[in-house]
């Protein structure tokens, strides 16, 4: 059996739009002789579609362009992912379901059987469970179809615990082919985990199995794509290419020999940002973007990024320092922007800065420069960029990290300030690791900026870890805390970090979730990211600790 593997990069809410790349990958596979050609999840109307899902109307225009896939099946066998009415009335009043379609008839619907509603999810707010396991018989052949969720059960996950395993009981069925249609989000190292769930099912199931997974950037999620099929022995036959459109034909009749999958993680984790960056543009009809570049390796690596996503000539750097702004980084911005070949407006704040000082003296009479002066500058940068932006329409790029964010080490109204932000997921220990591959050719980001000590420079001789550990521990608390939930008791024990400076890291997390909350959409490249999947109330007393 040939089976055609699409995997494609769709517009949430652009049904028409989406119906015809999936019509244009049928013709494709025919002219190949495929038997089989199969999308992935709410193919039609792109994944999540998160309450677009309420409107009659977006149901209804759903099914409008199902039966254009239809109408385009003769001769093949069609598997595509969409919402359809639940019409038993009990439950929820959608499924999640793959449309099977062939030679211009609706064969019938697999209904998505788990709903996850942990972490990024929240599908039970929307559909209805679907019911028994199905197989469809095409050419000889016993088709079984699952939906993304309904394979992770069968790896026990602690997160994702539910009363049924599909899996096992697709196995009653004893399919030839399992096909699998996905719209599994990307974060960091996630492939390894997906592979030993496939393989997982494979060894339950003893056939082949063809899981093909949705690629590009909507809104704060990335899908990194890498639909995959392996034999009957869990052995990889085909990988598709990660970050991109790809459509492939595989032929099962054929002895195929088993690839080696290497996967580096280091790589997806940048290709993941280029990509949530140009889709987040693209999509928006948008394509210009500026920042404030300081100097410093996040600023770097945040152009870095975006020149990648969107070209150089669509980005704006802006250069601006104050007193306390040091000689070389000013050099460092200057030799970054010819690196990278983009525009560097330079506007010093440093008289916008006194003015606010002057003005601020009277009602600040008798007290030390503190975080206060620090913020005005960099609530002057906010100013600045936000006037650019409305002037040329530019959308700004927040150059925060993941450490700052979590610590509260980013001012509002200031640095937070920004229509995306690339790096908010993005922990600064791998700001520095990202910095040294896009080096691995040639020196872009100049050496003095990934090696020299973080600072703000929002006063003199100012570092980061004045006040805060060193990135190295902020890190591995943030990930153990917040990403693996681990209690602080824990973290205590297993890195042996001493008491007070984890109960310090964990209350300055509690204490700017307010702060988060009124930042930029962030991109999400980790388990769980302040942008989208994390819930937490600003007011609470629960921190772990009675003493915190």
């Amino acid at each position: 059996m040939k089976i055609f593997i699409s995997q494609l990069n769709p517009i949430i809410g652009d049904l028409a739009g989406n119906t015809d790349k999936i019509l244009k990958e049928i013709e494709k596979a025919k002219e190949q002789k495929a038997d089989v050609v199969v999308f992935a999840e709410l193919a039609i109307c792109g994944y999540p579609p998160d309450d677009l899902l309420f409107f009659p109307d977006f149901q209804e225009e759903m099914h409008r362009q199902l039966n254009r896939i239809v109408e385009a099946s003769e001769n093949i066998f069609v598997v595509v992912g969409l919402v359809r009415p639940n019409n038993e009335k009990k439950g929820k009043s959608l499924f999640n379901s793959a449309a099977i379609i062939c030679n211009k008839e609706l064969l019938g619907y697999k209904d998505k059987t788990l709903l996850p509603t942990y972490n990024v999810f929240d599908e039970g707010r929307y559909f209805a469970e679907g019911g028994e396991q199905k197989v469809f018989e095409y050419k000889g052949k016993k088709i079984g179809i699952l939906i993304c969720e309904d394979i992770w059960e069968h790896m026990n996950l602690p997160y994702a615990q539910y009363a049924r395993d599909p899996v096992e009981e697709m196995n009653k069925l004893k399919p030839d082919i399992l096909l699998v249609v996905t719209a599994s989000p990307y974060y960091h190292e996630k492939m390894d985990l997906r592979l030993q769930i496939y393989r997982d099912c494979v060894k339950t199931l003893h056939c082949p199995l063809i899981a093909t997974n949705q690629v590009g950037g909507n809104d704060q999620l990335i899908f990194d794509g890498y639909s995959c099929a392996m034999n009957e022995k869990g052995d990889v036959l085909y990988l598709a290419p990660p970050f991109k459109e790809e459509s492939f034909l595989l032929d099962l009749d054929k002895k195929l020999k088993p690839i080696k999958v290497q996967i580096d993680h280091l790589a997806d984790l940048y290709n993941a940002l280029v990509l949530g960056v140009k889709d987040y543009f693209t999509k928006l009809n948008l394509n210009k973007a500026c920042l404030g570049l300081s100097g410093g390796i996040d600023s770097a690596l945040t152009a870095s990024i975006a020149v990648d996503a969107l070209g150089k000539e669509n980005i704006v750097a802006i250069s601006m320092p104050s007193r306390f702004s040091s000689l070389s980084s000013m050099d460092d911005a200057d030799e970054l922007a010819n690196n990278l070949g983009i525009q560097l407006q330079h506007m010093p704040i440093d008289h916008l800065f006194q003015q606010f000082l002057d003005m601020l003296s009277p009602v600040f009479a008798g007290r030390k420069f503190d975080v206060t002066e620090e913020n005005i500058q960099a609530r002057i940068r906010g100013i600045i960029l936000m006037a650019v932006s409305n002037k040329f329409g530019y959308i700004v790029l927040s150059t925060g990290n993941k450490s700052e964010m979590a610590m509260g080490y980013a001012t509002l109204y200031g640095d937070m300030t920004g229509g995306l932000g690339i790096l908010n997921d993005v922990a600064k220990s791998q700001v520095f690791e990202l910095a040294k591959y896009v080096n691995r050719e040639k020196e872009i980001i100049p050496k003095n900026i990934i090696e020299k000590p973080p600072s703000a420079e929002l006063r003199a001789d100012q570092k980061d870890e004045d006040e805060l550990p060193s990135y190295d521990i902020v890190d591995v608390v943030l990930r153990d805390y917040v990403e693996d939930h681990l209690t602080p008791e824990d973290i205590i024990k297993r890195h042996k970090y001493p008491k007070p400076q984890v109960e310090d890291l964990i209350k300055r997390i509690h204490k700017a979730e307010y702060k988060r909350r009124q930042g930029p959409p962030g991109l999400r490249v980790s388990k769980t990211s302040f942008s989208k999947g994390r819930f937490f109330p600003i007011v609470q007393k629960w921190v772990s600790y009675q003493s915190l």
